[in-house]
C-alpha cells in the first residue's frame, strides 16, 4: 500500500496515493519498537484459513470492532495472496464460484507452485475501490478468511453497505486505521518517537 505522509503540526495525514483511495489524520508522539518480529507479527496478523468467528476473535484481541474487521478487510481490494494461502479455499470451500475457483486451480494446482501469486481483487488489483465487497457478493473472495465475511454470518449486512457505498467504506477504512495506528503504543521510556518513520532514530 502506497502511502503519502503530509505534516503538520496537529499530526500527519496519511493518504493512499495513486491508488484512489482515502485519507486520514494521525496523532504525532508514538512511541516505536527499535526492532522488529516476524515472529510476533504473525501471531497478531489474521490467518487466510480463520474463519468468522475466529477473525472476530483476532480483531477483539486487539481491541478493534466487528465493523472495523470488515472495513480494514477492504484493504484487499489492492495487494496479491500466495497459491499456498489460497489452495485449501479454491479445492475444499464451497462458498466460492466455481468458474473464479477453476481458473485459479489452473495456475495453483493441489500440490506444487506455492508461490504463484494471484490479485486479491480481480478486478481492480491496483486501485483502491469497493469493488473488494462486490466480489464477496459474487462469492470471488480469494482467501477463506475474505469470503467469510459474506457467508451467512453476522457481517453479510456490512458486506453489502460497503459494496453499494463506498464513501460509507472509505470513512470506515480511515477510521479503522486510526484505531489501528493506537493498538499497544509503547510508554514510558519503552521504544523511541521516530524523527523518520521508515527507520529507527
Amino acid at each position: 500500500m502506497t502511502l503519502k505522509r503530509l505534516e503538520s503540526k496537529k499530526g500527519k495525514t496519511f493518504v493512499l496515493t495513486g491508488l484512489g483511495g482515502p485519507s486520514w489524520k494521525v496523532g504525532l508522539g508514538r512511541r516505536d519498537s527499535t526492532t522488529a518480529s516476524r515472529a510476533d507479527a504473525n501471531n497478531s496478523i489474521p490467518a487466510p484459513s480463520l474463519n468468522l468467528t475466529a477473525l472476530k476473535t483476532n480483531f477483539a484481541n486487539q481491541g478493534l470492532s466487528v465493523k472495523a474487521l470488515v472495513a480494514l478487510s477492504g484493504g484487499h481490494t489492492i495487494g496479491l495472496a500466495r497459491c499456498v494461502q489460497f489452495r485449501a479455499h479454491i479445492y475444499n470451500d464451497s462458498d466460492i464460484d466455481a468458474s473464479f475457483a477453476k481458473s485459479l486451480q489452473s495456475k495453483c494446482p493441489r500440490s506444487g507452485n506455492d508461490d504463484v501469486v494471484a490479485p486479491l481483487d480481480l478486478q481492480t488489483p491496483t486501485h483502491f475501490d469497493n469493488l473488494y465487497f462486490k466480489n464477496l457478493l459474487d462469492k470471488k473472495g480469494l482467501l477463506h478468511s475474505d469470503q467469510e465475511l459474506f457467508n451467512g454470518g453476522s457481517t453479510n449486512k456490512l458486506v453489502k453497505k460497503y459494496a453499494t457505498n463506498p464513501v460509507a467504506f472509505f470513512k470506515a477504512f480511515a477510521k479503522g486505521m486510526v484505531k489501528m495506528s493506537k493498538i499497544k503504543p509503547l510508554t514510558g521510556s519503552e521504544g523511541q518517537i521516530r524523527i523518520n518513520c521508515r527507520k529507527v532514530n
